[in-house]
């Protein structure tokens, strides 16, 4: 478990949003490519299926997830001394600002406003 006693389920965390990753990524790159030379109303519409926005939705909040797991990991191994905690505080708070503006783009997207 390690001193802080939470390397385990950081470490499934890490482990889980991958896998989770893998079949979001992949379901939203198949959706980008059958939507290559379409407009924006078609576009729109597409987004605006509930299932296929909440997959998208659900893509970025596990990437970004994902994300701040594995920086964290870096800068607790590799970053020492007085920066290590305001760089551990910006990364969360970074991860967070790109699913807000990730979940607004989908949300506007499949709302149309």
């Amino acid at each position: 478990m390690g001193a802080s006693s939470g390397g385990t389920e950081h470490f499934w965390q890490q482990r889980l949003t991958a896998i989770a990753n893998l079949v979001l990524f992949t379901t939203f790159l198949i959706i980008v490519l059958t939507l290559i030379g379409a407009d924006i109303t078609e576009v729109r519409e597409t987004f605006g299926n509930p299932i296929i926005g909440t997959l998208a939705a659900l893509m970025i909040v596990s990437a970004c997830v994902h994300m701040r797991l594995g920086m964290q990991t870096i800068l607790e191994d590799y970053v020492h001394g007085p920066m290590k905690w305001p760089l551990a505080i910006a990364n969360t708070f970074f991860a967070c600002l790109i699913a807000a503006l990730g979940l607004y783009a989908i949300v506007k997207m499949s709302f149309g406003v």
